[in-house]
């Protein structure tokens, strides 16, 4: 249960990020996940540090492992950033978003998983419903041309939602190996950056702080949280609660005037909230059980 809930945390953090990287202005894609993820790794060094963790036995991780997750950190944002550039937004960001319902599907085969049909129906609902806020009720318009973006952003939904999934056969591993994954993506981030962007600094104090929000809490500690409750928590239950983010985020955006209120944002939140429900069916049983 304990795990569960950490990785809604990360869920609920995670809902933050368009409000926080609306802030960062101007600052290159590539950079800010450079800024970032270097800020989560520094956080993670100084909580070693203090601890005295043995730092060369926690380097000592199987090659697989490495590949898991820098793939999974860096793999994903350089993906998601080349579909963004590639195709428009809404679209791409959409087909991004399938990573949810990919966790939900490829649980189930893991050895302690089972199908359930509440996940899938779930998560489809959900998926809908982030389909009509991410698209404004618009109809989507697949082109040709942008099928490179589209593609990108496929490969970002299999990469997240494999990274989240492999990451159960990992489950023995300590959480504290996330901040060396943080600081190889940081350092990847950086060649990129050097090689493709050019270097923005912010000139106010709030993209600033905006940069630090991002590195604490969206790009900081939802990924320590997102790995515990992958590793230890209900995974397929999880997979239909990510759903929550999107619909988190369009509300905050609301609440400080950087969206507006509309009749298809209305209709989104409440798909996702009934496939947030449906998803949940055997845990609100239990409540209600309980409860009696």
């Amino acid at each position: 249960m304990i795990a569960t809930l950490c990785g809604l945390g990360a869920i609920l953090l995670w809902a933050l990020l368009a409000l926080f990287t609306a802030a960062t202005e101007t600052i290159p894609p590539f950079q800010l996940t450079a800024m970032t993820f270097g800020i989560a790794f520094l956080c993670a060094l100084v909580k070693w540090l203090v601890t005295k963790q043995k730092l060369a036995a926690l380097f000592r991780q199987p090659l697989a492992l490495w590949g898991l997750g820098v793939g999974g950190l860096f793999g994903y944002h350089a993906f998601y950033f080349i579909a963004l550039k590639n195709a428009p937004a809404a679209e791409a960001s959409l087909i991004a978003y399938l990573w949810p319902l990919l966790i939900i599907l490829f649980s189930t085969l893991l050895p302690s998983e089972k199908f359930h049909w509440y996940h899938l129906v779930g998560g489809l609902v959900s998926l809908a419903g982030a389909g009509i806020l991410i698209t404004k009720g618009a109809r989507l318009d697949l082109e040709p041309e942008y099928m490179a973006g589209y593609g990108a952003a496929i490969l970002c939904a299999f990469i997240w939602s494999g990274y989240s999934v492999l990451s159960r056969k990992f489950a023995a591993v300590s959480t504290d190996v996330i901040g060396l994954f943080c600081g190889a993506t940081a350092l990847l981030a950086v060649l990129v950056h050097l090689l493709f962007e050019q270097t923005i600094w912010p000139q106010d104090l709030l993209p600033w702080l905006a940069v630090l929000g991002l590195g604490l809490g969206p790009v900081g500690a939802a990924f320590f949280l997102w790995d515990r409750g992958m590793k230890l928590g209900d995974i397929q239950t999880l997979g239909v609660l990510s759903y929550l983010s999107p619909l988190l985020s369009t509300i905050i955006l609301v609440g400080m005037g950087v969206a507006s209120l509309s009749a298809s944002l209305v209709l989104g939140c409440l798909m996702i909230t009934l496939g947030a429900l449906i998803g949940s069916y055997e845990a609100l049983m239990g409540l209600i059980r309980r409860s009696r």
